[in-house]
């Protein structure tokens, strides 16, 4: 079992680290973090995309 996180924030002003920090307490590894800075609005979620074109069944998936 691998662990993933995924984090989002709506604008480029707005920092993701308080949510990797809490995924990274979580028992996520940095590599296994995947994000998108993106309004919510969009249908285009890149981290996304490709988050869940990694994770496996049995994989465990946080989100902050």
């Amino acid at each position: 079992m691998t662990k993933y996180g995924y984090a989002r924030v709506s604008t480029r002003d707005q920092s993701l680290d308080l949510q990797n920090d809490a995924l990274l307490a979580a028992g996520v590894a940095a590599e296994n973090i995947y994000s998108d800075r993106i309004t919510g609005s969009s249908k285009s979620r890149p981290g996304l995309d490709a988050l869940l074109a990694e994770i496996q069944p049995g994989d465990q998936l946080t989100i902050w």
